[in-house]
Formats: C-alpha cells, sequence, structure tokens
C-alpha cells in the first residue's frame, strides 16, 4: 500500500495538494474539483456577459455615443478584456497559481461592477438626456469628463477582473486530471467540451433575464445581478479549494523563451557554423533542473531527448557554446520554445473568426433594434438574441461528447476521434457561411426598409427579427468547435510551465478579433469616403450604411484565412500523448 501510494503521489509531483485521496485515488477527484471549476464558469459568464451583450445599446442610448463609436468602445472593451488572459495565464505560469490568480481578478471585477452600477443608479452621474433625442436635429452630447471617467474607470476594472479569470480558470480545471491514463485524457476532453457548455449557460441567463431585467427595470439592476453573480463565484471557488490540485509555479516561461531566442541569435551572428551541423544532445538528470518534474508530472512525455531537426536556428542556443551564465539553455528549453512557436501558426489563424464573432455584440444588435422584435405578444430585447447560438451550443455540445466524438473514435481508431485542429477547421468553414449568411439577411433588411420607405423612419421595420438569428446559429456553432478545440488544442500541445499562458492564446485570438474588427471598421469607412462614396458604415443610420458590403468583405476575408489556416494545419505534427494516436 506503501509502494501504491509513492507511485500516485509522483503523478502530482509539482503540485500542492496531492496529499488530498480523492486525487490519489484518481477515480472521481479530477471530474470533484472539476464541477467546481465548471459551476463557477457559469456564474462568471453571466456576470460578464449580462451586461457586455447589452453594453452597445446601453453606450447608444445612456452615454449618448454614436453608433460606429458605441461599436467601436464595445469591440475594444471586449478585446481588452480577452487580451489580459494572456496576463493572468502569465501570472498564473510564472509567479501565482491560478487558484490565486482566479480570487484576485473576481474581486477585481467586484469592484469594477459595484461601480458601474453605482453610475448607473444615480442620473447625476450620467450625461443629461433632456431635450434631445440623439437624432441628427437634436443630437445629444455624449458622455465626457468625469462620468466618462466613472464609465470607463468601472468598465476596465471588469476588463482586468475577466482577463484574470478567463487566463486561470480553464487551465486550472484541466490540472486535475492524470493525463497518463487514456481515461484522465478522455475526462479532460470531455472539461473542455462541458466549459464551453458551462460558458453558454451563463450567457443564457444573461441575454434572456438580465437582459430583460436592465431594459425594462434599469440598467444599475443588470449591473446589480452581475455583480451579485461575481460574488457567488468567488463563494462557490472557495468551497472547493480542498479537492483542488494547484500547480507550483515554476519562474517565467517567457523569461525561458527570450533566452533560448537571444542565445540563439547571438550564437548564430558570431558562429560561422553551418546551420546544417546539428548536435544531437541526450538529457541526463543532471542537465535540466526540472527533470524530474517533467517526467513524473502526470505521465507527460519528454518529446524530446535530442535536438529535432524542426526550426534549426534555434539548436545554436543548446550547441554547448557557452555565452554567458544567463544564455545557457538545456535541449529541452529549445525544444519548449520550438513548440510553443510552431502553435502561433494556428493562433493567428483564428483572429479572422473571432473578428467575426465580434459581430455578434455590435452591428447585429443594431440589426435587430431596427427589426421587429416581437414574438406573438412577447418584445424581446434586440440584446438577447444571442439565446439562438446559446440554446444551439447547450444542445450540441453534449451531443458531440457523448454521441459523435465515440462514434468518431470507433471509426478512426484513435483515442482523439476528431482531433482538435479538425475540430477548429470545421469552426473557420461555419464563419465563412456565417457572413455569407449576414451579407444576405442584410440584404433582405434593407430591401424590406426600402419598399416600405422606412429607411428614416425610427419604427421598427416589418421584418421580423428571427432572420438575424440565422448567422447566430452558423458563428454559435463556429464558436464551439473552435473555442473548445483551442483550448485543448494549446493545453494538450504546450509545455508543462508554459500551459496556462498558452490556454489563454484562445482568449488572446478572441481579443485580437475585437481588435481587428474596430480597425477594418475605421479602414472602410476611411476608405469608402475616400473613394468617393457614401460611407459603408458609421452613418447616422444603420439603414443608409453598406453593412451588406461589409460582411462580403468579410466572408473573402474568412475564406482566404482558412486556406492559409490549411497550410499551417496540414504541416503540424502533434507533440501530446492521446494526440498523436
Amino acid at each position: 500500500m506503501e509502494v501504491e501510494m509513492q507511485e500516485d503521489a509522483s503523478k502530482w509531483e509539482g503540485y500542492t495538494d496531492w496529499r488530498n485521496r480523492a486525487a490519489l485515488k484518481g477515480r472521481h477527484g479530477g471530474m470533484l474539483a472539476a464541477s467546481f471549476v465548471l459551476s463557477v464558469e457559469v456564474l462568471e459568464n453571466l456576470a460578464f456577459l449580462a451586461n457586455a451583450s447589452n453594453l452597445v445599446l446601453y453606450l447608444r442610448k445612456f452615454m449618448h455615443m454614436s453608433t460606429a463609436r458605441s461599436s467601436s468602445e464595445v469591440s475594444t472593451f471586449m478585446g481588452t478584456a480577452f487580451l489580459l488572459a494572456l496576463l493572468g495565464g502569465f501570472l498564473s505560469d510564472a509567479f501565482f497559481s491560478a487558484y490565486l490568480i482566479f480570487l484576485i481578478s473576481a474581486s477585481i471585477e467586484f469592484l469594477g461592477l459595484i461601480l458601474l452600477t453605482i453610475q448607473a443608479h444615480r442620473p447625476s452621474l450620467m450625461p443629461p438626456s433632456t431635450s434631445c433625442d440623439n437624432s441628427a436635429a437634436s443630437p445629444c452630447k455624449a458622455v465626457s469628463g468625469s462620468k466618462a471617467a466613472i464609465l470607463f474607470l468601472g468598465l476596465y476594472l471588469v476588463a482586468i477582473g475577466v482577463g484574470g479569470i478567463k487566463g486561470s480558470l480553464p487551465s486550472l480545471g484541466a490540472e486535475q486530471f492524470d493525463e497518463s491514463t487514456s481515461k484522465g485524457r478522455k475526462q479532460r476532453s470531455t472539461f473542455f467540451n462541458y466549459f464551453v457548455f458551462c460558458l453558454s449557460c451563463g450567457a443564457l441567463v444573461a441575454v434572456t433575464f438580465v437582459v430583460w431585467l436592465a431594459d425594462n427595470k434599469g440598467w444599475e439592476w443588470g449591473f446589480g445581478v452581475s455583480t451579485i453573480s461575481i460574488l457567488l463565484s468567488i463563494f462557490v471557488f472557495l468551497s472547493g479549494s480542498t479537492f483542488y490540485k494547484n500547480k507550483i509555479p515554476r519562474g517565467s516561461p517567457l523569461t525561458t523563451m527570450l533566452k533560448v531566442l537571444l542565445a540563439a541569435s547571438i550564437v548564430g551572428c558570431s558562429s560561422k557554423t553551418s546551420s546544417n551541423d546539428v548536435v544531437d544532445f541526450s538529457v541526463s538528470s543532471s542537465t535540466h533542473p526540472f527533470s524530474k518534474d517533467l517526467q513524473s508530472q502526470e505521465g507527460e512525455n519528454i518529446h524530446s531527448q535530442s535536438l529535432t531537426n524542426s526550426l534549426r536556428c534555434l539548436n545554436r542556443a543548446a550547441e554547448g557554446k557557452r555565452i554567458h551564465r544567463l544564455l545557457e539553455c538545456t535541449v529541452h528549453q529549445v525544444e519548449d520554445v520550438k513548440i510553443v512557436l510552431k502553435m502561433l501558426p494556428i493562433f493567428g489563424c483564428t483572429i479572422m473568426l473571432s473578428c467575426c464573432l465580434a459581430q455578434l455584440s455590435t452591428y447585429s444588435i443594431h440589426q435587430a433594434a431596427t427589426m421587429d422584435t416581437k414574438i406573438g405578444n412577447l418584445k424581446v430585447p434586440p440584446a438577447s438574441l444571442p439565446v439562438f447560438p446559446v440554446l444551439f451550443i447547450m444542445v450540441l455540445a453534449p451531443m458531440y461528447d457523448h454521441l459523435i466524438i465515440p462514434l468518431a473514435r470507433r471509426v478512426t481508431k484513435s483515442e482523439m476521434g476528431i482531433s482538435h485542429l479538425q475540430r477548429i477547421g470545421v469552426g473557420l468553414v461555419l464563419s465563412i457561411l456565417a457572413m455569407a449568411v449576414a451579407a444576405l439577411v442584410e440584404l433582405k433588411r434593407k430591401r424590406v426598409a426600402i419598399e416600405a420607405g422606412m429607411l428614416d423612419s425610427k419604427e421598427p421595420l416589418p421584418i421580423t427579427f428571427l432572420w438575424i438569428a440565422l448567422q447566430y446559429l452558423f458563428l454559435g456553432s463556429a464558436d464551439l468547435f473552435t473555442l473548445a478545440g483551442l483550448l485543448e488544442f494549446f493545453f494538450t500541445e504546450a509545455p508543462p510551465s508554459m500551459r496556462s499562458l498558452a490556454t489563454s492564446l484562445s482568449w488572446a485570438s478572441l481579443a485580437m478579433g475585437y481588435y481587428l474588427s474596430s480597425v477594418m471598421v475605421l479602414i472602410v469607412k476611411s476608405v469608402t469616403v475616400k473613394a468617393g462614396q457614401s460611407p459603408w458604415l458609421g452613418g447616422e443610420s444603420i439603414n443608409h450604411d453598406r453593412l451588406d458590403l461589409f460582411y462580403w468583405l468579410m466572408c473573402v476575408l474568412s475564406f482566404v484565412n482558412f486556406l492559409h489556416y490549411l497550410f499551417w494545419a496540414m504541416r503540424y505534427k502533434y507533440v501530446s500523448t492521446g494526440a498523436r494516436s
């Protein structure tokens, strides 16, 4: 029994709380701990999306920003929140545990939501709305000065908190499983599928109940629910503390990457040795300070016992030429950096899809706001449109995990069934279709407005907003396939010391997509104006814009991006166990 306990304990070397009985048995400990993480994600995403989904209308109606500016501000806010996930992942890997980063980040988001709630509750902290109707004849003055400072301070405190949570929570949940066994790897894959499912559960409450509450009872109620939700998530997270296995930080992974790149560059500049001369180094326990941890950590295979021929220019960093003590690199460090660099093209190819997703919370909301939002006697807030992809994801995610994947495993005779890169590819194809559908729906909406003579009318157009749901369904499906695939791909392929940071690349892709969306709006508006045309985007009314042409542009760019993705995906070789089976 003592020997068995020692063997079990070796699996969790590099983790705290490995003596936890459930963890040692490896039966229910992983799923039990992960269930707390999944519950927390429901509450956290509810708090974030409850107002982010409707924020564009809040900025337009109550902060009196123009359509273009409100869309741009939302894209920037969302992009910043997701980009800060890199900081959360970096701190989790380097200096703090994911456990601590979550608690700190949730507290920061809590403070930001309190500030926004107070502003929404007190009219004196809002811009005046009397004697203006935001029309061309009587425009309202956009929020400015101290009131704008309160708004943006609250928003970006929320963004900092969201970034830290997104950067730490997925990796914390995935670390609970024993990846040295096939069962553990399958459970981890299930965790990522249900992580996206739980994102949708939180989003469902956010875009239905909370959006209705904000529209009908006041925005202080919407922000208030978000504040309560993030507070509850902290208590739920703390209640699972005794079950978590927390990875011990090993120092900055960025330091390792910079050291390898710098060493390889210096040696390359000072050496006349041919790059084809590759030295084969064997790794002993004395050559790598963490070799014992790397070998024992959940059965992680040492992916390289010698320098490989890929990215051979980096091999110079470990070829034995001593430059300085601080620039000494081991073979494992060089090979770890190679793995990260090989994943970056995959990351880059998902940014365009994220740019398409940005339209869900910007122009799609503006479209729906001009249409008939009644279903029978029920008037649906435009910001509740994401309920369609959310419901579809909640149905598709369990089907994918319990029906599609088992069938694929039997057909392909592999552990994964459908590879990470195949899932991402399916998402990219769906995003192309989504933009084509969005362009066609916009053409139909504009035609109805023209035929009804309502281009300048403030009344709802005689066309149901359910037409917009079509593009939401395609983009929601794309999000399911791509996000879950990206999270698992980056976690399983990355070196153990860089997993939180690598997983954060999934959120960074969303961030870059939102930033790209803002940039594209500005470029398209500028180019079309200079060409002597009426601007495609940014007019006083969306009915006078050429949003359909903008969507066609997105469709074409998404197709080109997919071809770019195929180039890199077909050349990528998996590192992780299970991915190769």
